[in-house]
């Protein structure tokens, strides 16, 4: 099985930088209920989703870094530093953001890493949050969770050519949290006795992209054995990596 590579390591100051530009960058309107009435209702509102935007983004650098070989203690670490940036915000009164990590299997402080052997593989991150604005006008107070999933499938066949040449075909789908995404990089390894070799255009290599997710992965190699292990490494948009391994059918 190949194993998780150390790199893409997501620097924590660049991850809270632009949490923190999404924390000025007021552009969109969150409804929230207010105890009174307040003069500057549609700039509070876009105050507490940009708090929320910054918290997705800390959590998605998180995982990046996480599943690029960083420690699963880096979401507590950023966190950490996220709340501390919020809670010196004083614009519109005292800002109050809590947060916990999900701790439910198959979590563990907020971080779910798993690249198995049945063409399964997920890279996933969870917090839950509570945000606190009050002063003499205007008081808010609300929950929200976000939750960040990186998720691979990929399914293997080959068919024998001469001698130990075989043509082989790996089908590969990429979500985010469950909806189709799109892949910047696609590693794919196949493992001939102890070695795993990555293939390339002497062996025919080629990826289709069908735009939704979906990708066809097709090479000719000399493996000498019955069957077939594929390792697809796919880093997506959000630089997250994620690996699942499988063995091919024969076809």
């Amino acid at each position: 099985m190949k194993k998780k590579e150390n790199s893409g390591q997501v620097i924590l100051i660049a991850v809270l930088a632009m949490a923190l530009i999404l924390l000025f960058t007021q552009v969109y309107v969150f409804e929230v209920q207010m105890s009174t009435v307040y003069p500057n209702y549609t700039l509070l509102n876009e105050h507490i989703l940009t708090i929320r935007l910054g918290s997705r983004n800390v959590v998605i650098g998180s995982i990046a870094n996480a599943s690029s070989g960083g420690s699963n203690t880096i979401l507590a670490a950023n966190l950490n530093k996220w709340v501390g940036l919020v809670n010196k915000q004083t614009e519109f009164g005292r800002s109050s953001l809590t947060y916990t990590m999900e701790e439910t299997e198959p979590y563990s402080s907020g971080i779910w890493l798993s690249w198995g052997t049945e063409g399964f593989g997920v890279s996933s991150a969870t917090a839950h949050f509570t945000y606190n604005l009050s002063d003499r006008e205007v008081d808010a107070d609300f929950s929200y969770a976000v939750n960040i999933t990186t998720t691979l499938m990929i399914e293997g066949s080959f068919r024998k050519a001469n001698g130990d040449e075989k043509q082989v075909n790996v089908t590969i789908n990429l979500l985010n949290e469950d909806k189709p995404a799109l892949a910047v990089q696609i590693t794919l390894y196949y493992r001939v006795i102890d070695s795993w070799l990555t293939p390339n255009a002497s062996n025919n290599y080629a990826v289709t992209d069908y735009g939704n997710g979906t990708y066809l992965a097709s090479f000719i190699a000399n493996i000498p054995s019955a069957t077939v292990d594929v390792s697809v490494l796919v880093r997506d948009q959000r630089q997250i990596l994620v690996q699942a391994n499988a063995t091919c059918s024969q076809i």
